[in-house]
C-alpha cells in the first residue's frame, strides 16, 4: 500500500494525525510501567547492572515525553501551521525512537550476552509486544512507524546474528516480513482512518450547507413520516408558526405542533377542522397544494411532496400580502371606491347569487334613485362636496334598508337596490318608503342640501327575473319619473316598454333622415319693434315622419343628442342657413342654434367656417345662439370656442336667457352681444307687474353692458304695446309678427316688408 506523505493531506488531517499520537496515555504509561519491571526482573535474575542503566534511561525519557505531552495539551491547535504540526511530530519521535531503541538494545544484549532463556525471552516479548501497540497508536505518522519498528527489531537480528547460529540466524531472517507486515499494517490503518476523516469532513460541509440553505430559505419546511412526526424543521417554519427552538420539534405530532406550538399556543383551542382536514389531505397525498388561513394576519400556501417510503416534504410560504393585494384588488373591482357600495357589476353578481341560493317563489323590487340638479351642487360648492354628498346619501341608503336589502351604485348620482321578498310586506309600498325616507335635507361641509330623488322601479316575480329585462324596465320607470316631474317615484309599466320600443325605432329613423337628408329649416324673423323691417331669422329645423308626421323639435333633438348625432343637425342646419341667408337682403342675417355637444370641443370652429365659406356669407351675418344650460356643462371650452367666433367676426347670443343657472354671471365671463329673452318673461306682462319689472330690470342690466335685447315668444298685440311703451327690446320675435316660415315664404314677406316700407317713404314725401 503506498504510503501517504504527510505534505500530500490536508493541514487539518495532518493535525489530527499528529495528535493522535499524543492520544491515548494510559496504554502508553502501562508499557513504561511493564518496561521496568521486565527489565528489573532481568537484573534480578542475570545480576547484569546493564539493565539497571537502561532503567534509568527508561524513566528519563517517560519524563520527556510527559513533559512535552502536557505542553501538546496547553497548546492551541487553531493557531498552529503545518511546520509546526511537523516540529510537534519530531518532538513525539523522539521520545518513541528512544523507547523502542532501548527495547530493541535490551533484547540483542541479551540475546548475545546473557545467553539465559528468561532474560532472552522476557525481552524479546516485552519489544514485540510493543511493537504492536506502534501500529495501534502510532498509525498517524508513517516516520514514526518505520524508525520505531527499525530501532526496536534491528538491534535483535544483529544478536540473533551475531550468536552464529543458524537457526538463530533463521529467526533474524524472519523478523524482515514482521517489520515489512508492522509497516503495512500501520500504512493501511493510517490510509483508511484518512479516507473516513475525508469523507466524514465532506459529509460535515454538506450538512453544513444543507443546515445553512435549509435555515435561510425564504419558505417554511417541514418533513414528517409516515405516522405524520416531525422529523425535519427549518428556521423558517418555527418563525412563521410561532413554535420556538426547532430542535424540540423533532418526533412531535404535526397536529400537536401546529394546535399548541412549542412554546406559544398558536391557535386558541384546537385546530380548527378545516385546516386539520386541509393538512391531513395534504399529507396522505389528496392535495399537492393548498391555502390555509391561520387567522385574518396570516394565510399560509403548503405544497407537498410525497416520497415512496411514506415521508412527506412540507413546503410554505407566506401569502399574506398576496392575499391581502388580492382582496384589495377584487374590493376595487367590485366595490364603489368613492361611497363603498357595490358597483354596477357586483351587484349584478350579489343579485344573481341571491337567486341561487334561494331559489324561485315570491316577488322582488329593483328601484334606481337619481339625485336631482346634483350638477349644481359640484357646480356650486366643487366636486369634493358633491363627492362627499353621495357618500352621505349612500351610508343613508344602507341605514334606511338594512342588511337584507342589497345597495349598489351605478354611475355618477345614480343608486340600485335590489329588494328581497318578505312575507307580509307589500313590495310597492317599501319601495316608496324608501324613496320617501330618502329625501331630505344632508348637511355637508357645514351647508345644508336639500335632495329630491327621481325614483324608477319595477316589481317581478322571481320566476320572471331576467338580468337584461329588470335593467331595461327600471330605467324605462326612471325615464318616467323624470319627464313627469323631479322627485317623483314611477313603476314600471308594459306602456312603457311600447314607448321605449317606439323611441328605439324613432332613433333608427332620425338617423336614417339625418343621413339622407329628410330634415328642413325654416326661419322665424326677428323684427324691428315698429314691425317695418326684419334684421335676422332664427333657424329651426323641423322634421316631418313618413309616418307619424311633423315631429316636435324638442323630442327629436333630444333623441339626437342622447344618439351623439346632434352636430351632424347643426352641420346641415349652418350650411342650409347659410346658403339661404346668402339669398337674402344683404342687411338680413340668419341665426343658428348650437348645442352643448358642439361646445364640447373646437370642431365648430371649422364647421362654422366651411358652411360661411361654401355660402359665401360674411360671418358678420351669421349670429349664433347658445343655452345657459350649454354654458353649465362646459363653461371653459365653450369660452375658448365663443371668442374664436367672436373674433372672427360671428355675432354671439345667448338663448333662453333667464331660464339657466347663475344667469348674470355669464353676461361679464363670456363674448356676448346679444340676449335673447324667453318667452316665459313676456307671457303674462300685462298681468303681473312683478314679472314685468323682472323683465326691465334684466333689459336695464343688458343696456349698461351694451347688449342688444331679442324679446321671444311674443304673441299679442298688448303684450307688443307694453315692450314698446317701455322700449324693452331691440328685436322681437314672435307670432305677433310672424310664424317660422320656408326661405321661398320669407323671401316674399321681406319683399312685401320693403314695398310697404317704400310706399310708406313716398307718401311721407308726398305730404
Amino acid at each position: 500500500m503506498k504510503t501517504r506523505s504527510p505534505d500530500g493531506v490536508p493541514t487539518e488531517v495532518y493535525l489530527s494525525f499528529v495528535a493522535s499520537l499524543f492520544g491515548n496515555r494510559k496504554t502508553l504509561f502501562t508499557g513504561m510501567i511493564v518496561h521496568v519491571v521486565t527489565y528489573a526482573a532481568v537484573y534480578a535474575k542475570s545480576g547484569d547492572a546493564f539493565y539497571i542503566y537502561l532503567t534509568g534511561i527508561f524513566a528519563c525519557v517517560c519524563l520527556f515525553r510527559i513533559y512535552w505531552f502536557g505542553r501538546f495539551d496547553r497548546t492551541d491547535k487553531n493557531a498552529l501551521s503545518r511546520s509546526d504540526i511537523a516540529e510537534w511530530e519530531l518532538r513525539y519521535l523522539y521520545g518513541g525512537v528512544a523507547t523502542t531503541t532501548i527495547l530493541g538494545i535490551g533484547s540483542g544484549y541479551s540475546i548475545y550476552f546473557l545467553r539465559d532463556s528468561f532474560c532472552e525471552l522476557a525481552c524479546i516479548s516485552v519489544t514485540l509486544a510493543s511493537m504492536v501497540s506502534v501500529v495501534g497508536r502510532n498509525y498517524g505518522s508513517s516516520k514514526a512507524v518505520n524508525l520505531q519498528t527499525l530501532s526496536a527489531c534491528v538491534p535483535i537480528m544483529i544478536g540473533f546474528l551475531l550468536v552464529g547460529d543458524p537457526y538463530m540466524a533463521v529467526l533474524a531472517v524472519l523478523l524482515v516480513p514482521f517489520l515489512l507486515t508492522t509497516r503495512m499494517m500501520a500504512n493501511g490503518v493510517r490510509e483508511f482512518l484518512y479516507n473516513y476523516v475525508i469523507a466524514s469532513r465532506e459529509v460535515s460541509l454538506i450538512a453544513d450547507r444543507f443546515d445553512t440553505a435549509l435555515n435561510n430559505m425564504p419558505h417554511g419546511l417541514f418533513m414528517v413520516d409516515g405516522n405524520n412526526r416531525i422529523q425535519v424543521a427549518n428556521r423558517k417554519a418555527c418563525e412563521l408558526l410561532h413554535l420556538g427552538n426547532q430542535e424540540s420539534l423533532k418526533d412531535c405530532d404535526l397536529d400537536v405542533v401546529l394546535r399548541y406550538g412549542s412554546r406559544h399556543t398558536f391557535v386558541d383551542g384546537s385546530l380548527p377542522s378545516l385546516i386539520q382536514r386541509q393538512l391531513t389531505q395534504l399529507t396522505d397525498g389528496s392535495l399537492s397544494r393548498t391555502l390555509v388561513e391561520f387567522s385574518e394576519n396570516l394565510f399560509l400556501e403548503f405544497t407537498a411532496s410525497r416520497r415512496p417510503d411514506g415521508v412527506v416534504v412540507l413546503i410554505f410560504e407566506d401569502v399574506t400580502p398576496r392575499i391581502r393585494a388580492e382582496r384589495r384588488i377584487l374590493h376595487m373591482v367590485r366595490y364603489d371606491p368613492l361611497t363603498g357600495l357595490p358597483n354596477r357589476e357586483f351587484f349584478v353578481e350579489s343579485v344573481q347569487d341571491w337567486f341561487r341560493r334561494h331559489g324561485g317563489g315570491g316577488r322582488v323590487g329593483f328601484l334606481i334613485l337619481d339625485v336631482d340638479e346634483f350638477k349644481h351642487v359640484n357646480d356650486m360648492k366643487g366636486h369634493v362636496t358633491g363627492d362627499r354628498l353621495l357618500c352621505r346619501v349612500a351610508d343613508e341608503l344602507q341605514r334606511i334598508v338594512g342588511d337584507e336589502t342589497i345597495v349598489g351604485r351605478l354611475m355618477g348620482d345614480q343608486f340600485v337596490l335590489f329588494f328581497p321578498d318578505e312575507k307580509g310586506l307589500d313590495l310597492g309600498e317599501r319601495i316608496r318608503a324608501t324613496h320617501a325616507a330618502i329625501c331630505g335635507s344632508y348637511e355637508v361641509d357645514g351647508t345644508t342640501f336639500r335632495v329630491n330623488f327621481s325614483a324608477g322601479y319595477v316589481i317581478l316575480g322571481s320566476d320572471e327575473f331576467r338580468q337584461e329585462e329588470w335593467q331595461i324596465k327600471v330605467d324605462l320607470a326612471l325615464f318616467e319619473a323624470k319627464s313627469r316631474a323631479k322627485g317623483s317615484c314611477v313603476a314600471f309599466e308594459q306602456e312603457m316598454d311600447a314607448r321605449y320600443v317606439e323611441r328605439q325605432k324613432l332613433k333608427v329613423d332620425l338617423r336614417e333622415a339625418v343621413e339622407k337628408g329628410g330634415l328642413h329649416v325654416v326661419y322665424q324673423p326677428m323684427y324691428r319693434p315698429d314691425g317695418t323691417h326684419i334684421e335676422c331669422c332664427e333657424a329651426l329645423v323641423r322634421w316631418v315622419h313618413p309616418e307619424r308626421g311633423s315631429i316636435p323639435p324638442n323630442v327629436f333633438i333630444q333623441i339626437a343628442e342622447e344618439m351623439g348625432i346632434v352636430s351632424e343637425i347643426t352641420r346641415f342646419v349652418l350650411q342650409q342657413a347659410c346658403a339661404d341667408c346668402a339669398s337674402w337682403p344683404d342687411d338680413i342675417g340668419v341665426s343658428v342654434n348650437l348645442s352643448v355637444q358642439d361646445l364640447r370641443n373646437e370642431n365648430i370652429l371649422s364647421v362654422v367656417a366651411d358652411a360661411l365659406g361654401r355660402a359665401g356669407l360674411p360671418a358678420s351675418r351669421l349670429h349664433l345662439e347658445v343655452t345657459e344650460g350649454s354654458l353649465l356643462d362646459e363653461l371653459g371650452v365653450a369660452r375658448s370656442v365663443l371668442t374664436h367666433l367672436r373674433g372672427r367676426g360671428v355675432t354671439i347670443a345667448i338663448d333662453d336667457f333667464g331660464t339657466g343657472f347663475s344667469s348674470l354671471s355669464y353676461l361679464d365671463n363670456l363674448p356676448v352681444d346679444v340676449i335673447k329673452i324667453d318667452r316665459s318673461f313676456v307671457r303674462n306682462i300685462s298681468e303681473e307687474a312683478r314679472g314685468f319689472k323682472l323683465l326691465r330690470g334684466i333689459v336695464h342690466l343688458s343696456r349698461e353692458l351694451d347688449l342688444r335685447i331679442v324679446v321671444e315668444g311674443v304673441e299679442t298685440e298688448d303684450q307688443l304695446m307694453l315692450l314698446n311703451k317701455y322700449q324693452c327690446a331691440d328685436l322681437i320675435q314672435g307670432y305677433v309678427f310672424s310664424v317660422p316660415l320656408p326661405s321661398r315664404s320669407l323671401l316674399g314677406l321681406m319683399e312685401a316688408l320693403a314695398n310697404k316700407s317704400a310706399a310708406t317713404q313716398r307718401q311721407k314725401m308726398i305730404v
